[in-house]
């Protein structure tokens, strides 16, 4: 007994690595094409070791064994097999063709279907288990509603929503020559630059002297928003903080503190900020936040250029909505006005360079546009599930209703021509969220003064909703410049007091209409009363990134 169990493993190895004798033997197009000569070789010389083998059998064994392949299918050498009880376990051999069987079918059903061609074995038990499993279906369960409960900016026009709005309703621009720094040597002098800011009574001031400008735009934007949601210490405490999550992004993160450090580098890797790779990674901002609120919930970013913002707003409610989280903190930050950031952009080719009129640099659908005005700062929306914001008393201000995100597929930096990636981003929001067109009456659209990008956009929008005469239009980049990442969530939170107050802001500086606009659509040089029934808000990105959310008064 102690022989034959020793010799059970080799014999077991034996019968499975000549399993596949017979299947060669009727499939020679498969032996001849799929296998190499080296490999063909390996198979005569295990046939010759089979006729060699005298343990547990001896020239029997062999002979019975060289049957069975001539056979058809395992079946029948199994079958062949039961007089030889010392030479094999019937559990240790089933194991051994499936791992050799492995080599053959590289999938589990592969697996079944091929083990059952060749032993005559019917499906009939997998099959009944997958009809089974279709039976047994999830409940349905009512998809929860998603507030705005909170708003939190940190902009060129003031960093509170309501200073920030009434400058914008006002068609203030915040569009200036750049003072941080000498731009003698770049064609682009001007920006939505931050003259003022303070991160006190926001930001620990050790954290404040070493971290990068969009960090700390984030974290006072986030607590902010908080504090406009009215989630005060109390509050805080009786949170349920594993269901509370940060989801705020960055197109290009801590570019001043990389930045830096490369400078630093030039010296001595010792003189280098040691926090410099965390702190210029697009998700430390979100991170920190959640530390310092001990939110334990979703915790990422999401980086998608231009579009940033609005790709973490939708993935945030998304949480909420599948019942994950109750509360979340959404938007972008962005700092980018920097020499290496000028520098980039004018490289690109894609910066105004009207120098001597800076608020009127930004003219989105315009026929004297000549590119964007970069700009800086920080956007973010607490977005609340609607029973949990109804019980702690909260002030609603709107309600998410939906979204979508697509890809034009088409070049880096260009969107597509005919606006195809636009137009279905806007289709697919609409169905997603179970709007009517018609009830889109107001849409601050991404438009960021760009030769080409403005009509693409316009097209696709005037393609989706062109027979709705309510339809207005604006751009809110025509006072703030282009705020990349952050752009979405400094533009949704325009859209959402629009929705509150009932007025939209001006188109300033669209002095001389693109002959392919239709006025009539656009909003003019004067905000506008408008009761708002549904309002959109896009983004879109290098890359081709599409996105488009959706906002409705809380009814």
């Amino acid at each position: 007994m102690a022989s034959s169990s020793t010799a059970s493993p080799f014999c077991t190895w034996l019968l499975a690595a000549c399993i596949s004798s017979p299947y060669e033997k009727d499939h020679p197009m498969r032996s001849s094409i799929f296998q190499s000569p080296k490999r063909l070789s390996q198979w005569v010389r295990r046939k010759k070791l089979i006729s060699k083998c005298s343990y547990g059998g001896g020239e029997d064994f062999a002979r019975n064994l060289s049957s069975s392949f001539s056979v058809s299918g395992i079946h029948n050498l199994m079958s062949s097999f039961l007089d030889f009880e010392p030479c094999y376990d019937s559990k240790v051999l089933y194991e051994s063709l499936a791992l050799f069987g492995s080599k053959r079918s590289r999938t589990r059903r592969q697996r079944q279907m091929n083990g059952a061609v060749h032993s005559g074995i019917t499906m009939a038990v997998p099959v009944q288990r997958a009809e089974q499993g279709t039976t047994k279906k999830k409940p349905l369960t009512k998809q929860r509603r998603v507030v705005v409960t909170g708003l939190g900016v940190v902009t060129p026009l003031g960093h509170d929503p309501d200073v920030f709005y009434n400058s914008l309703l006002e068609g203030v621009s915040g569009i200036s020559e750049i003072g941080a720094f000498d731009c003698a040597r770049f064609p682009t002098k001007i920006a939505g630059e931050i003259k003022s800011f303070s991160t006190d009574g926001w930001v620990s001031p050790k954290l404040s002297r070493k971290a990068d400008k969009f960090m700390l735009y984030l974290i006072s934007a986030g607590k902010k928003a908080l504090a406009d949601g009215g989630i005060t210490e109390e509050v805080m405490d009786n949170l349920d903080k594993s269901r509370c999550g940060v989801i705020i992004g960055s197109a290009l993160g801590g570019m001043k503190v990389f930045n830096d450090a490369i400078e630093a580098l030039r010296i001595s890797y010792k003189k280098m900020n040691p926090f410099c790779i965390p702190f210029a990674t697009t998700n430390m901002g979100s991170a920190i936040l959640a530390m310092d609120l001990g939110w334990m919930g979703p915790n990422y970013s999401i980086s998608t250029a231009c579009a940033t913002s609005n790709f973490c707003i939708l993935n945030a409610a998304y949480h909420i909505m599948r019942g994950e989280t109750d509360m979340m903190l959404c938007g972008g930050s962005e700092s980018a006005i920097i020499p290496i950031g000028l520098g980039g952009f004018s490289a690109c080719k894609v910066l105004s360079q009207r120098n001597s009129e800076p608020t009127k640099a930004s003219c989105p659908w315009d026929i004297n546009r000549d590119g964007f005005v970069v700009g800086e700062g920080a956007g973010v929306l607490l977005l609340e599930e609607l029973e949990h914001a109804k019980r702690r008393g909260a002030n609603i201000y709107a309600e998410f209703l939906g979204g979508s995100f697509t890809c034009d597929a088409y070049h880096m930096t260009e969107p597509h021509p005919d606006g195809t990636g636009v137009a279905l981003c806007i289709e697919k929001a609409l169905d997603q969220s179970g709007v009517c067109r018609e009830d889109v009456n107001y849409i601050n659209a991404y438009a960021a003064s760009t030769p080409t990008g403005d009509l693409k956009e316009y097209r696709a929008i005037i393609r989706c909703f062109g027979k709705n005469p309510e339809l207005r239009v604006n751009s809110t980049k025509s006072m703030i410049g282009h705020l990349l990442g952050a752009s979405g969530a400094v533009e949704a939170v325009a859209t959402i007091k629009a929705i509150q107050t009932g007025c939209i802001h001006p188109n300033i500086n669209l002095e001389s209409p693109d002959e392919n606009v239709d006025m009539n659509v656009l909003v003019g040089p004067k905000k506008e009363k408008l009761d708002i029934k549904v309002a959109m808000s896009n983004a879109l990105g290098f890359g081709g990134h599409n996105s488009s959310i959706l906002f409705a008064p809380y009814k």
